[in-house]
């Protein structure tokens, strides 16, 4: 008997390290670089959809330009439908050598819900916007025409109704970045039966939107860029 407990003891160890070998691994999540960021995305299936550069001109200096690289993803559903478009734009490089005065603020809209956390600040940007149902091309083309006329040109669209989250922070110092976010709305908002569950199903995508604008910010203060999207509140959409 005392042969065989020792026996179980010195296999146990190597049957435990067998077990984790064999053990599936987690997937590691995929990277995309954009500018002198690294962009983490939700569980998915993410397609890169591109990657541009530009330089705009800044105050105070009369000759100044901030370069900034854009890239998008798209999220695909099981029938290869388009669940969601993320856009990320950053300043291509950590090299700034001036202040910088955004001309960029937050001013309220009708039918968006706006959160301006810097107050009405005219030297730099920290402004959440989230429109939680977009019916069709039109609030995109007249409110965002520059992304709307992007995905116009590659044939893309996110079936409508969708939700769209901006998210925009930038620094005294030159630190810049902004999140557009279209998404079906069914992975920003539960699915409502009744008026009161109908005035509550804001609240996810608003919090979704917090924990954004506050990687947005970690992000920023990192010399990596390092930025992890935060799940959708809602995994899949479900019919």
């Amino acid at each position: 008997m005392n042969l065989t407990i020792s026996t179980i003891r010195c296999l146990l160890p190597c049957t435990l390290a067998a077990l984790v070998a064999c053990a599936p691994l987690a997937p590691q999540p995929t990277e995309y670089p954009v500018g002198r960021s690294r962009l983490v995305l939700p569980p998915g299936a993410w397609e890169d959809l591109g990657a541009s550069d530009e330089a705009i001109r800044l105050l105070p200096e009369p000759d100044g330009r901030i370069a900034l690289q854009t890239r998008t993803l798209g999220l695909r559903g099981a029938g290869q439908e388009l669940l969601a478009v993320v856009r990320v734009q950053t300043n291509r490089t950590n090299e700034r050598e001036w202040a910088v005065y955004w001309p960029g603020y937050c001013p309220p809209q009708q039918g968006v819900t706006v959160e301006d956390f810097t107050q009405g600040s005219r030297v730099r940007m920290d402004c959440l916007r989230l429109k939680r149902w977009v019916d069709g091309p039109q609030w995109l083309e007249q409110n965002q025409p520059d992304f709307a006329q992007w995905l116009a040109g590659r044939k893309l669209a996110v079936n409508a109704p969708y939700s769209y989250m901006s998210y925009r922070y930038a620094t005294e110092g030159g630190a810049m970045m902004a999140v557009d976010v279209l998404a079906d709305r069914r992975l920003l908002n539960p699915k409502a039966r009744n008026n009161q569950e109908f005035l509550a199903a804001g609240r996810p995508a608003l919090r979704w939107g917090n924990d954004l604008a506050q990687a947005v910010r970690v992000s920023t203060g990192m010399m990596d860029g390092y930025l992890v999207i935060p799940p959708f509140p809602f995994a899949a959409a479900v019919p």
